[in-house]
């Protein structure tokens, strides 16, 4: 073909629309005004926060100060250092304590993202008799706050023989409903046609689940142990667990911290170190979630 007639096709040929850029439909004054509100919220959802590690640097004298100052005047940590006085002080060690909450916490969350996210991986892709009815069970199971499920549970628990020991806290938070219902729900929104693919290449039904569906749905599981590391981190276990050696760090802290004005000072170290845990777990896992939600978007 000759240049003349390339020419002329590339001139007969549909020309693509030029894509513009939507330029956002706001003036500098509308971006500033913006942009203050957002740090004003910041501040309020931070205010908690800041509070409650600067009372736990504060000296006594300053924890009843009036009126109250935000900031440590003379920031100091022998709350922290009197508080593991205190820990060491008791019969039961600090790192027993630890020990218990970190296993009930590590064992309970990934049990429950197994049961979770498997059950959720059949009520979703596959079609069975009663499936829809046990969903419909499932969700109106999350109506029921664990005061009323208390006395079955520790019926049940009772007759199996499991009061007082880790399994009474374990179990249970296997089959908590979140989960089930939040994994189900954002398993239907992955494509069939997808695993049908990879069973056509000769994957089996595990291969699928473990290499195909989870890494696909990772926002959901990523949640999900969010919600199940900050409920089973600050589980007392008072009503299950009557063993001393058997309580949990939240319990033992907050025996300490119901000790009077006395100890004031170590209460206000007590908050900070209960609530590092869920934060660290809540801005790794969200930063994670945020970019998994950005890069991933499939469609049938």
């Amino acid at each position: 073909m000759s240049l003349k007639k390339k020419k002329e096709v590339q001139e007969k040929a549909p020309k693509k629309p030029l894509i513009k850029r939507r330029k956002p439909n706001r003036s500098v004054w509308g971006d500033f005004f913006l942009y203050l509100f957002l740090a004003f919220v910041a501040l309020v959802m931070a205010f908690p926060i800041i509070y409650a590690v600067n009372s736990a640097l504060k000296p006594l004298d300053e924890l009843f100060m009036f009126p109250p100052k935000i900031f440590a005047q003379n920031p100091t940590m022998d709350n922290f250092s009197d508080l593991f006085v205190t820990m060491g002080k008791s019969w039961v060690t600090f790192s027993r304590y630890l020990f218990n909450t970190v296993f009930i916490t590590a064992v309970g969350t990934a049990g429950h993202l197994i049961v979770a996210s498997m059950g959720a991986f059949v009520l979703a892709k596959y079609e069975f008799p009663g499936g829809q009815g046990f969903f419909k069970l499932v969700t109106v199971a999350m109506m029921f706050s664990g005061y009323v499920t208390a006395i079955p549970n520790y019926l049940i628990l009772n007759a199996l023989g499991w009061i007082d020991t880790y399994w009474a806290i374990v179990i249970p938070a296997f089959a908590s409903p979140m989960g089930l219902f939040l994994m189900k729900q954002f398993m239907e929104g992955l494509p069939t046609s997808l695993i049908e693919a990879a069973k056509i290449d000769g994957a089996n039904e595990w291969k699928v689940f473990a290499g195909i569906v989870m890494p696909n749905v990772k926002p959901a599981w990523m949640t999900l142990i969010i919600f199940s590391v900050q409920a089973l981190w600050n589980n007392k276990a008072a009503t299950f667990i009557y063993s001393e050696e058997k309580k949990t760090l939240v319990y033992a802290l907050q025996q300490i911290q119901a000790g009077g004005i006395a100890r004031t000072g170590q209460g206000a170290a007590v908050l900070v170190v209960l609530m590092i845990v869920p934060i660290a777990i809540f801005v790794f896992s969200e930063s994670q979630i945020l970019e998994t939600m950005a890069s991933s978007g499939l469609k049938d």
